[in-house]
């Protein structure tokens, strides 16, 4: 962590722009709290558009265009959760503090980037600080539910003991990906199943901010 602090200093110094603000780095412990975590959906590196990141996975700010893999994300609770009306997607907002608020930890695997330069931070040191706090809910929390979309979020959750915790996986919801396995997951009404069944409150996934 102090080379991972070092080197921002120095990027800073040279007049990167770096996403989010220093102030939002930790959005996410903030909003989520470790004894209030019930879902944990694992992100890879933030947005690295002007704007964009806040320092919760998959999320923008108030105002911002959705990004692709969250209307897909959006469409997938709308078909798994919906009323067939596509409440979500027609909602056209892409905060998602509503989620961490009830307990859905938006942790990205590393937690800063450049302007116009995906992954610019990867390698530096987050890896191992989330690597760390994965393995810390996986073993003092119990009945946690984890998703994890895409091979990079699968890797990561190998540390998650399965026996106490529901771990569900399929491909990333970008347009890339999506058609293949994403879309029609039901993971949303099977987190909420998971949650219930273990005496637990169900997210309202249509709470979004």
């Amino acid at each position: 962590m102090t080379e991972l602090r070092a080197y921002l200093a120095e990027r800073k110094k040279k007049r990167a722009v770096v996403y989010p603000h220093s102030s939002l780095w930790f959005n996410a412990f903030t909003l989520t709290p470790k004894d209030e975590v019930k879902v944990v959906i694992l992100g890879q590196d933030p947005y690295h558009g002007p704007g964009q990141a806040h320092g919760l996975s998959f999320s923008v700010p108030q105002g911002v265009p959705i990004p692709p893999s969250l209307l897909n994300i959006y469409k997938e609770i709308d078909a798994d959760l919906g009323d067939g009306e596509g409440q979500l997607v027609a909602r056209r907002q892409g905060c998602l503090t509503g989620w961490a608020e009830q307990g859905v930890f938006l942790l990205n695997s590393v937690l800063t980037v450049e302007q116009g330069q995906a992954a610019a931070h990867q390698g530096r040191g987050w890896e191992t600080f989330t690597d760390s706090v994965i393995a810390h809910l996986s073993e003092h929390r119990e009945q946690v539910v984890f998703l994890l979309w895409g091979s990079y979020a699968q890797k990561k959750g190998q540390v998650i003991d399965a026996k106490k915790h529901l771990v569900l996986k399929c491909p990333h919801p970008s347009p890339l990906s999506a058609h293949r396995g994403f879309l029609g997951c039901k993971h949303f009404s099977k987190a909420n199943n998971y949650l219930l069944e273990n005496g637990q409150k169900a997210i309202d996934w249509f709470q979004v901010s």
